[in-house]
């Protein structure tokens, strides 16, 4: 039987059995409900989020998020995984195919004149020493009978796009980030603006008390509280101006540049695109962490297959063929000079100690805690849309009452610097009044950052725009 008819015998009998062992991924249930809590109705909405280019309309937080997908270092180091991944992904694929290996050999053999072989080619009057001169080509070959090499490919093959996933995944909740720091920056700038304009009014609260206390209509006990609340105001500036010096160096970092200011423009108006707020529930089947979950189950699944394969026989098929000769003259005398050796094994392991048994076992159990953290992760996500819609709701009636509180409060200032000129209040009334306005202004303007950032964490639940 020569070796061409071997290798066909090979294939056919890994055609008629491979697989047969193992068993193919089945994505595990998660038994959706039909619709995310906290919406009104099932709606018929978005299965793919928009991008980010698409969903966030502030320009400087584009013009961050652009340099963080470029030199973010985290990133980076996902996409270089990536690569990792792709390469295992080909090293498993060259399985497939026979090994070759190329050998050159010159051999000087003495036999031993009291060995036999000396002796008896002293007898015949020969020499005893002579040299073999070999070249040959050598092929070794295990064929996929059971469908190792289809599981081990199968396990790469997850990992690579797992790795992508993750790069998703990264990129996503780099996104994030950076549109989070940017609003908090913004909210920040709000806030000084609301700091100064309170620094204005302690100011001109305690100039028209040093000029009634010139004139006898108020006391020192006055001027020092007026004094107090604006260094009051003065402080809380300071601490604001300090936050954003921090945030923008934060900013800085995630975009992978050195801390710097970020020049940017003043918040006006909504800053996220009035997109849907409700979407199908199939939606968390393509988040980037969901997904990365899933492959990690299919890839737990295809290295059960492989422990399986290891407990039945493997077929490996070999062939060496060259030229050999005694002398160097005659090396490369063909035909004479051929050789050729063909040979087939089927090894069966018997006794391992029960070590193959138990990786096998080992397998299973790793699949199964698979399948639990992948239920968790959708768990998970759908628990974060929730939470998203839940906020939505409340958040907005939050602030509708916070914005009521501020324009209550700013009339009370005015009228208590009215009756204050008049003599109709004292100090205590009119810095009482200022107080209120200006922390009922710093609530008003956290609450609509937090509708932002709730946004970012809408946008970021159901896939962060990845596709």
């Amino acid at each position: 039987m020569n070796i061409t008819k071997l290798i066909y015998i090979g294939l056919l009998g890994s055609v008629m059995v491979s697989c047969s062992v193992t068993k193919n991924f089945q994505r595990p249930d998660v038994n959706l409900p039909e619709k995310f809590r906290h919406t009104d109705m099932l709606l018929r909405g978005d299965t793919v989020l928009v991008s980010y280019r698409e969903f966030f309309k502030n320009e400087t937080l584009l013009r961050l998020i652009d340099t963080a997908l470029v030199k973010n270092s985290d990133l980076l180091i996902a996409i270089k995984n990536i690569d990792l991944a792709r390469a295992g992904f080909r090293q498993v694929k060259l399985n497939y195919f026979p090994e070759l290996k190329g050998q050159l050999d010159a051999t000087r053999n003495t036999a031993s004149k009291n060995s036999f072989n000396g002796a008896m080619a002293e007898g015949a009057g020969a020499t005893l020493a002579y040299t073999d001169f070999t070249a040959s080509l050598g092929m070794s070959w295990e064929i996929d009978i059971w469908g190792k090499i289809k599981r081990q490919k199968e396990e790469a093959l997850a990992g690579y796009i797992q790795q992508q996933e993750v790069r998703k995944a990264v990129q996503s909740r780099l996104i994030g980030d950076v549109a989070s720091g940017c609003y908090n920056l913004l909210l920040l700038d709000q806030q000084l603006q609301i700091a100064n304009r309170s620094r204005a009014l302690a100011d001109s609260t305690l100039q028209i008390m040093q000029v009634q206390f010139r004139v006898g209509e108020a006391d020192a006990l006055g001027i020092h509280q007026a004094v107090a609340q604006l260094e009051q105001v003065k402080q809380l500036s300071s601490k604001i101006r300090q936050d954003i010096g921090l945030q923008e160096n934060a900013l800085s970092l995630l975009c992978g540049v050195y801390a710097d200011t970020v020049v940017r423009a003043s918040v006006a108006g909504a800053e996220l695109l009035a997109h849907a707020d409700h979407y199908e529930v199939a939606i968390l089947a393509g988040r980037p962490d969901v997904y990365a979950s899933e492959l990690e189950v299919r890839a737990a699944n295809a290295r059960v297959g492989v422990s399986l394969t290891n407990l039945y026989p493997a077929l490996t098929l070999s062939a060496t063929g060259g030229l050999n000769a005694l002398k160097a003259s005659d090396w490369f005398s063909v035909p004479a000079s051929l050789f050729s050796t063909v040979a087939g094994g089927l090894v069966q392991p018997i006794f391992h100690q029960g070590r193959l048994k138990l990786q096998y076992e080992q397998a299973k159990i790793e699949r199964d805690k698979a399948v639990i953290s992948f239920r968790q992760t959708v768990l998970n996500a759908y628990k974060e849309v929730a939470d998203a819609n839940v906020k939505a709701q409340e958040l907005g009636l939050q602030l509708q009452f916070a914005q009521n509180r501020e324009q209550e409060l700013q009339k009370a200032v005015n009228a208590a610097g009215i009756l204050f000129k008049n003599g109709s209040a004292n100090y205590l009334d009119i810095i009482t009044a200022e107080s209120n306005y200006l922390q009922a202004g710093l609530e008003a303007a956290q609450l609509r950052n937090e509708q932002l950032l709730n946004r970012i964490a809408l946008f970021q639940a159901i896939g962060g725009g990845m596709k």
